[in-house]
């Protein structure tokens, strides 16, 4: 019986089907203790009319080995394909996104040469939910969902890698000064679970001065925990000003399984030219060695890899005059690293994953006691092109009815009724919003029914409703600007 770890691997697109020959010679050669189950994703897939790009007999072997090295995919042009990345990560329930960003000064170019930032990514909500609708002639909506529990998890995953890997500092980015419960949120129980590390020291940016103060000094970051769509945008930025995105790989973990691959995409022009750059992928296969605890074998690949750009053996994408010393091929760099397999670097710091304890996937949530839960009103959402603020909100008033009362119109997130600024624009997407009459008394769903009824009687087009409600007194809504 084989004592090896069985994986699942996809050759992918593009440069995919050559970076993945390269990274499988090199860790192989290194020892690689692994049994190899191949499946197809990407293009070809998604063209045989399979909108998620992945076979359903692909999932019974991730299913089995519950390990996945995938090369990047090429996605179709045009509607109606669905990313394999999204996908794949919310299926397997695959919450957190990993990705070191170094800097190999001097021998690859870099404006930072003590760069050394981790990015933890949230990888399941966030505006990646995908939820998108168009509502009006002019206004389409995305909807941003955060949860507690993916707070929770992707937080307390960013401390755990901190202590796990001798780091001193997580920062928080989030943007919770303009979106104050959903940004708030991640904040709040950013603070919150901070405090159970005491050890590590925290910190909290708004993410446009943090992602500057990152382009900027990026020495001064150590972890970074950020939601989706933040961790998406500023790990590229990361690690291109590290040296290169082609040198960055990523882990992605969830507590039952956990996917790897590189960070950049399938860039077919390059496809086919042994000129690719098998870096990334390399590396998100060390991270995947680590993960199956093969240990000795990614400190042995990894430090000869290390090697090899330090003797300036370099593809096409980093060489550079006067620092590099050889420009090669795609399988000539994976035959360079494997000729410095037992090797270490000389001045590049070398690697030693043997001690470095393996970083546990959190699913469950801490328990929270229920709060009670009050309707205290509904914001509808109309389509109304034919007048004016004062228009809607004069109209509306005559819309009958005792139980609930109009407070206020907004457009754009903007008041607009009543005392709204004639200089505001205004979109044909309006939101109006009713309260129950009486303060101390709230309103129930059979009543929001009867007011919708009541709006549609008078013959408008209302496209939306949200449901407004008290959490222990506290509001559970946005008030307008």
């Amino acid at each position: 019986m084989s004592n090896n770890t069985p994986i699942t691997v996809a050759y992918g697109d593009g440069i995919g089907p050559e970076i993945m020959e390269a990274t499988l010679n090199i860790i192989t050669a290194a020892g690689a203790r692994i049994d190899i189950e191949t499946i197809e994703v990407g293009e070809q897939v998604y063209l045989r009319g399979n909108v998620q790009g992945i076979e359903p007999s692909a999932w019974d072997s991730l299913r089995r080995t519950k390990v996945f090295l995938k090369a990047p995919i090429t996605t179709p042009q045009g509607g109606g394909y669905k990313s394999l990345n999204v996908a794949t990560r919310k299926t397997l329930g695959l919450y957190a996104n990993v990705r070191p960003c170094v800097s190999y000064h001097p021998f690859v170019k870099t404006k930072h040469p003590i760069m050394d930032v981790v990015i933890v990514r949230e990888n399941e909500e966030d505006l990646y939910a995908g939820i998108e609708h168009r509502q009006t002639q002019d206004v389409y909506q995305c909807l941003k969902l955060i949860t507690r529990p993916g707070c929770e998890k992707i937080i307390r995953y960013a401390f755990d890698y901190a202590v796990a890997n001798g780091r001193k500092k997580v920062t928080a980015f989030m943007k919770d000064n303009i979106m104050k419960m959903t940004d708030g949120l991640f904040h709040k129980i950013f603070d919150q679970i901070a405090k159970e590390y005491p050890q590590i020291e925290n910190e909290a940016w708004i993410v446009d001065i943090g992602a500057a103060k990152l382009a900027d000094t990026p020495e001064a970051f150590d972890v970074i925990v950020m939601q989706n769509l933040y961790g998406d945008i500023l790990s590229d930025v990361a690690a291109q000003i590290a040296g290169s995105v082609g040198l960055a790989g990523s882990s992605n973990i969830g507590e039952n399984f956990a996917m790897f691959e590189a960070i950049h995409g399938s860039a077919p022009r390059r496809a086919g030219q042994n000129l690719a750059n098998p870096s990334g992928l390399f590396l998100g296969s060390i991270m995947m060695l680590n993960h199956i605890g093969q240990t000795d074998i990614a400190t042995k690949a990894h430090n000869a890899w290390l090697r090899t750009i330090e003797d300036g053996i370099h593809t096409y994408d980093i060489f550079r005059e006067g620092t590099s010393k050889q420009k090669v091929g795609t399988k000539e760099f994976a035959q360079a690293v494997i000729d410095r397999l037992g090797q270490k670097p000389k001045e590049l710091k070398a690697v030693d994953y043997k001690s470095v304890p393996k970083v546990e996937a959190h699913r469950e949530a801490s328990k929270v006691i229920r709060q009670n839960k009050d309707l205290v009103g509904v914001d509808v959402f109309l389509d109304f092109s034919t007048g004016s603020a004062e228009d809607l909100g004069e109209l509306l008033k005559k819309v009958p009815g005792s139980d609930v009362t109009l407070k206020f119109i907004s457009n754009r997130g903007v008041k607009v009724w009543p005392d709204g600024n004639p200089e505001t624009y205004c979109t044909d997407h309006w939101r109006c919003r009713f309260m129950a009459s009486k303060d101390d008394v709230g309103i129930n769903n059979s009543q929001v029914i009867d007011l919708l009824t009541r709006i549609n009687d008078a013959g408008f087009d209302f496209i939306k409703t949200e449901n407004l409600y008290n959490f222990d007194g506290e509001a559970g809504y946005s008030k307008s600007h």
